[in-house]
């Protein structure tokens, strides 16, 4: 039962820890956005920085992200 009680602490921290990187990756996004030189990829960045943190703001945060880590991909930031 201890066993059970201790997992359920460690998901619970780790989901809660993980929806406040949220904002580190919008900020990262964010800061490489106005230096990066893409040409038609501008408007896909925008679009999944702006998806991230709206799916953050609802809770859903494995897909915020998801879209998040994409836009950084395309950026090249890691």
């Amino acid at each position: 039962m201890k066993r059970i009680a201790l997992l359920a602490a460690c998901a619970f921290f780790a989901t809660a820890a993980l929806a406040h990187n949220c904002p580190n990756e919008m900020k990262a996004i964010d800061a490489a956005l106005p230096k990066a030189k893409l040409a038609q990829q501008t408007a896909e960045v925008k679009k999944l920085r702006a998806d991230g943190e709206q799916l953050h703001k609802d809770g859903k945060h494995n897909e915020s992200m998801a879209a998040l880590g994409k836009a950084k991909g395309i950026l090249g930031v890691k």
